[in-house]
Order: structure tokens, then sequence, then C-alpha cells
């Protein structure tokens, strides 16, 4: 029982078709890290494994705009305190490595120094509706030009005029 009033901190390196995640105690210290599939499933995987540790405080999560939307979504729909992590710099990178297991400590560690204060994209409101607009319209204006150009390529040749070859 006493495990279960430890705090912890989850960090999450996201990917299109896993994430993986790790987690840390209030010292930085790493419990444990595992990856999990990009799925409602996984989502919930994930959460009951990093909340097996102790009691969740936040988790970092890189990517809340693009492939860890959903699962910041599943997060935030479990009051769970969700955080934005830019991945690291070129420098920490080529210094410390780059694996998805170091992404995903470096996130949770972040979380806990609080370098990484990022509110994750909701992907509602008004700005979300405006991106959609602007999707939907780049996207009508690409299918006219198409459209344009197909049709100037069907058009018959213009008449011969009389007297000229």
């Amino acid at each position: 029982m006493a495990a279960k009033k430890r705090s912890v901190i989850g960090g999450v390196d996201t990917h299109r078709d896993t994430h993986h995640a790790a987690i840390i105690d209030s010292t930085g210290g790493l419990q444990a890290d595992a990856e999990f599939p990009a799925t409602g499933d996984g989502y919930a995987d994930l959460l009951a494994w990093m909340r097996s540790f102790g009691r969740l405080v936040a988790i970092g999560v890189e990517g809340t705009g693009s492939y860890g939307a959903g699962l910041a979504r599943h997060l935030a729909s479990h009051k769970v305190a969700v955080v934005e992590v830019d991945r690291p710099d070129r420098r920490t990178r080529r210094t410390k490595g780059k694996s998805d297991p170091i992404d995903a400590i470096a996130a949770a560690r972040a979380t806990l120094a609080g370098t990484a204060m990022g509110t994750p994209k909701t992907r509602t409101g008004s700005g979300e509706a405006i991106r959609a607009l602007r999707v939907a319209r780049q996207g009508a204006v690409k299918a006219a030009r198409r459209l344009s150009t197909r049709c100037a390529a069907w058009s018959p040749p213009p008449p011969k005029l009389c007297g000229h070859s």
C-alpha cells in the first residue's frame, strides 16, 4: 500500500504506431519504461501501467498536436495532468543519444524539473475551426487547379482561319 502513495511522473515519446513511456520517481530516478501501441486500448494500458507505480502527478508528452494528440485527449479525459514537452534540442540529442526510451525519460524529467510547461493542444475551439477551414480551402484550391489543367488538355484545338496555315 505504501507504493501507491509514492508520487511518480510519466514521460512519453510518441510515434505513429507506438508510444514509448517512462516512469520516474520524485527524485528523477527511473522506475521503468515500456512501449505501448498507439491505440485506444494502448492508451488505457499505458495509463494503468503508469498508475501501478504510485500516485501519478503529471505526464509529459511529446507531440500533443500530432502523434500524441489521441493520447493527450485520453489522459485529459481521465483527469491526468498532461504537459506538452518539446523534443530535446539537437545538441542534447547528440551528446546523450537518441532513442525512444531516452526521449521518454527526458520528457518525464523535463516535466519533473518544470522546464516542460507547455499546454497541450486541445484540437478544439476557434483556432481548430480556422485550421479546419484553411485545410479544406487548400484542398479545394488544389482540386480546382487540377481540374482546370485537365479541362485545358481536353479542349479541342482552335479552328484554322481561312488562308492561314
